[in-house]
């Protein structure tokens, strides 16, 4: 740590107390990256290739535990099938587990196959409908081989005009489809449905918006919850009133964190709107303030960053989800609670501000020391030669050992 660090961190015990309990739980705060964000991808005009990107599952779980290494906090990985279905699924936990990560969530795909065309669990054929649940299964027994506890779903199923389609007969079809899911689950299995008000149906989405998701999961069962996508939203929504909604009703129940700008843009979380992250971070925290308030939320990137380097990228994300934890770690709740009973308007925003104007940088470099990580991740990314050595091994026309990467 640097005399400006050492400063600044005097500066924010006076201001805040005591930071040990907030640096604890930064460190505790897990924040799971997809292995699809590791491989190439592009808009709907053209996919930009990369030097280096994976070429299979076993090399986007080496980019992840790259991930991990320099941020402390990203130790699990989660899959999309078939993207990255293997032939031998123990092979690649147990490669996970060498490179001292894990296997997270499942996501199953009902929406690259000609047969999807006019949806899944929703369609109109009910060879098709039965066909989306076998792969529902299909990924619930993958989950279980790789001891993932949680199955996501998210569903392209709408339709692009009027009369396409019975909305009522598809939402049977969709409750149906999910409670097949849900039954050949295991006790210790999670499903969280996730929705979306458009795209790429552009007249409606069978799960389009948390109400629905949340009307499914809630005839599920226990096990089911809504999982928030931050692109998928209208425009001026307030998904931290979702949040706290979701949480009081005992189904908020993980996040795919993105940002956005006018739709689904899937660019880095926290680059064009940060208030927006740290206010819906803010009522996470004050929710795990609260005793009478049990949650299991799973915090998971989704994002399809085109331009930017794959690794440092999401490197870059985790590291601004933990700046926006860390601010609402800050906040005063006993004075903004205080605040809100008097009626005092100015002194309960001035609060939230005080929090989220704060620098936190230094202590978050500080408590990366303690983990025993450097303290800068994407300048210590950089420094490690790990791009160059992708760069090189994973050419289309050579091998790729993987003894020696600097994982």
């Amino acid at each position: 740590m640097n005399t400006s660090h050492t400063n600044a961190i005097a500066a924010l015990e006076d201001q805040f107390g005591d930071l040990a309990p907030i640096k604890a739980r930064i460190k505790q705060h897990h924040i799971e990256t997809p292995s699809w964000a590791y491989g190439n991808s592009g808009t709907r005009f053209k996919v930009f290739p990369q030097p280096g990107v994976p070429r299979n599952a076993f090399e986007k779980l080496e980019d992840a535990a790259c991930v991990h290494r320099f941020t402390g906090v990203a130790s699990s990985v989660a899959l999309h099938i078939p993207w990255d279905k293997v032939d031998d699924f123990s092979k690649l936990d147990a490669h996970a587990k060498e490179l001292g990560i894990r296997i997270g969530a499942i996501n199953p795909n009902l929406f690259q196959e000609e047969d999807y065309k006019l949806g899944s669990l929703t369609h109109e054929n009910a060879r098709i409908r039965a066909k989306a649940i076998d792969h529902l299964r299909e990924c619930i027994d993958i989950a279980n081989t790789v001891k993932s506890d949680i199955i996501s779903l998210w569903f392209a199923d709408g339709t692009n005009y009027p009369g396409q389609g019975d909305f009522r007969r598809r939402k049977r079809w969709m409750q149906e489809g999910l409670q097949a899911c849900y039954d050949a689950m295991p006790a210790t299995m999670r499903m969280l449905v996730e929705y979306k008000f458009f795209e790429p149906g552009f007249y409606h989405t069978d799960i389009a918006d948390w109400g629905m998701s949340y009307a499914f999961c809630k005839h599920l069962g226990d096990r089911a919850q809504v999982l928030i996508d931050l692109g998928h939203h209208a425009l001026g929504t307030n998904i931290e009133h979702i949040v706290a909604f979701l949480i009081d009703e005992g189904k908020m129940g993980g996040f795919h964190f993105n940002n956005k700008k006018y739709a689904d843009d899937d660019v880095s979380v926290g680059s064009i709107n940060p208030y927006e992250l740290f206010l819906i971070y803010n009522e996470l925290a004050a929710a795990e303030d609260d005793p009478a308030v049990h949650m299991n939320v799973a915090y998971m990137i989704d994002q399809s960053h085109n331009l930017k380097p794959k690794i440092e990228e999401m490197i870059q994300s985790v590291v601004n989800c933990q700046a926006a934890y860390a601010r609402a770690l800050l906040v005063n709740r006993g004075a903004l609670r205080e605040a809100q009973k008097n009626g005092d308007i100015v002194a309960a925003e001035e609060i939230l501000q005080s929090a989220y104007q704060t620098d936190v940088r230094p202590l978050l470099a500080q408590l990366r020391s303690e983990m025993g990580i450097d303290p800068d991740p994407i300048a210590a990314f950089r420094a490690s030669g790990y791009q160059n050595t992708i760069n090189s091994h994973r050419d289309t026309n050579k091998s790729c050992p993987t003894a020696g990467y600097p994982v």
